[in-house]
């Protein structure tokens, strides 16, 4: 891209300024400058700082335009002057009819698309009315046992008219299964129904822990459901592959972007193995990253994202579809990075967080909340949330060309240093057996142990300066923001409604559809088909589970994953 006697011209001319800065270092102690994940950050940035800008395939193999492979300056050729990100806000509290009114509530104020959280219950499992539930029904997110449960979430949404994301995991399959059973009680065809499931149980053996069966039959409830919506539900993703809670875990940025590739190649092999073609299934695969405090870094991490991403679409797994090689996303600001302490201070934080997406190219994005660290977010704080994204959108001017940091040689060898870190990771990851050996031996959090102790040493040390926390603190500080809280009310009515519902249903329907779940766990039908059967007779997402703890089991972390030291 640049000839050599530029570069000649140019080292000479860097060899002079660094001859005049040189007295100006020596006048005072100098911090080190280095980004939130630890990496060194050099003084200056000039084309000489990025490998391979000598060649004169440089710019077509690594940066090209928007819409062209390999993708690093966005999926899209006009990215958001043809159409602006979605814009979601997380919702999911207390009881399903709680929940509705603040759907209701999110898209009256501008919101384009829902996403829901799940209580711990749901999220493992359990019914709200089995012992284990006991004080958490309805406290992290919305309680669901039944299809009636879901009917009342989306009361008065009509489901071909908004995008809906499900934060869902061990169970999603159940989940999405209740979702379509809504849509198609609504009359809407399944080929309108428009959303994204998380769906990644590779990351919840890795950061959350929130995992019920073995690695592998859960992959297979993965696989089955790919299937199923590759031929019926053509419009919904069908994982969203999630580095947002690795990232949470303590991950750098790119143990994130590698961790969460290396996931998303895994569930790309699965399904290839039991007979899927990836051009079909392939375009309905999304990712989830972290928007965290590193503006340039993270706008590294999207653009290095994209490109490993076609690269190894194309050139390992032979996909052909063009739409195969692009990496779409969504992005969520880093609930790690809110404070308790001085709350107000994360809406700027997560306004410049949701700014490094948006600049990042991503296609769906949620801004936290200034009170998730204290509580599920009030209406008030929902609203200057959602009010960030709008300003960014319409005010801001960022929306009007794609990738307008491309071609900075700071971003430009951000994006290179972080590719190169995460082959290298793949390679460890091939050497040590695959994702699911490296599970196993504890491989993943070991990193990421070691990553969160290094930036705590960090912080203690004041090396690294948290505004409020452990710098520019105010003595006896008073919190003085509305909190919402769950009232206990919540559990005991959602106790006494699946009991309802449990009287009320067809229970010899039920056990039949039960009874086919086990017996297709057991051999090799599709589990998607008959876990819909279920939901259609008001089956709970217990009693489904509980089929499948008995046929697979339940995992327990081996004493090698645990040991992080």
């Amino acid at each position: 891209m640049y000839s050599k006697k530029f570069l000649e011209i140019l080292k000479s001319g860097l060899d002079q300024w660094d001859e005049q800065v040189a007295p100006l270092r020596g006048k005072k102690s100098m911090p080190r400058f280095f980004t939130v994940s630890g990496e060194d950050i050099d003084e200056l940035y000039t084309p000489d700082s990025v490998d391979g800008v000598d060649q004169d395939d440089y710019f077509e193999k690594q940066i090209n335009h928007p819409g062209v492979f390999p993708y690093t300056r966005g999926v899209h050729h006009n990215m958001y002057r043809g159409r602006l990100w979605t814009m979601r806000q997380f919702a999911g509290m207390g009881t399903p009819k709680q929940t509705n009114e603040r759907f209701h509530f999110i898209l009256k104020q501008g919101g384009g698309g829902l996403s829901t959280a799940f209580d711990l219950p749901t999220l493992m499992g359990y019914d709200s009315d089995h012992e284990r539930s006991l004080g958490e029904v309805g406290k992290c997110g919305v309680a669901v046992d039944t299809l009636a449960d879901m009917e009342i979430i989306f009361e008065g949404i009509e489901l071909d008219k908004v995008s809906t994301s499900m934060t869902i995991n061990s169970p999603a399959s159940i989940l999405l299964a209740m979702y379509l059973a809504v849509a198609e009680k609504q009359g809407v065809p399944f080929e309108k129904v428009r959303g994204t499931l998380q769906n990644d149980i590779l990351k919840e053996y890795i950061a959350q822990k929130e995992f019920i069966f073995p690695p592998k039959p859960s992959i297979r409830l993965i696989t089955d459901m790919m299937d199923f919506c590759t031929r019926k539900v053509p419009q919904w993703n069908t994982i969203s592959v999630s580095g947002y809670h690795i990232r949470e875990a303590g991950a750098t940025a790119a143990q994130e972007l590698a961790f969460t590739l290396a996931d998303g190649f895994c569930y790309i092999e699965s399904a290839i193995e039991a007979g899927q073609n990836v051009d079909e299934f392939a375009p309905r695969l999304s990712y989830f990253f972290n928007a965290h405090s590193d503006f340039f870094e993270e706008i590294a991490k999207y653009r290095a994202a994209r490109r490993i991403y076609a690269r190894h679409m194309r050139d390992k797994y032979k996909a052909k579809d063009e739409r195969s090689w692009k990496l779409r996303f969504h992005t969520q600001t880093a609930g790690c990075s809110l404070t308790a302490q001085q709350p107000e201070n994360n809406i700027v934080r997560v306004a410049l967080q949701a700014l490094s997406g948006v600049l990042g190219g991503t296609q769906s994005l949620h801004t936290n909340s200034m009170d998730e660290t204290l509580a599920l977010p009030s209406e008030k704080a929902v609203l200057i949330a959602l009010r960030t994204q709008q300003v960014i959108a319409y005010e801001s001017g960022v929306a009007n060309t794609p990738d307008p940091l491309g071609g900075s040689w700071f971003v430009e060898a951000l994006t290179d240093k972080l590719e190169a870190e995460a082959e290298a990771y793949f390679a460890e990851i091939e050497r040590r057996g695959g994702v699911l050996n490296c599970i196993e031996e504890g491989f993943f959090q070991r990193e990421l142990a070691r990553s969160a102790y290094e930036h705590q040493k960090e912080l203690e040390k004041k090396d690294r300066v948290i505004v409020g926390v452990n710098d520019f603190t105010l003595e006896d500080e008073k919190i003085d923001i509305p909190v919402l809280k769950i009232d206990r009310r919540v559990e005991q009515d959602q106790c006494a409604f699946v009991k309802k519902i449990k009287t009320e249903r067809d229970n010899n329907a039920v056990q039949a559809t039960l009874e086919n779940l086990r017996q297709v766990a057991a051999a090799d039908g599709n589990t998607f088909e008959a876990i819909y059967d279920c939901c259609k007779a008001y089956a709970s997402v217990g009693e489904m589970c509980d089929v499948l703890r008995d046929v697979w089991g339940e995992y327990v972390e081996t004493q090698a994953a645990m040991q992080v030291s």
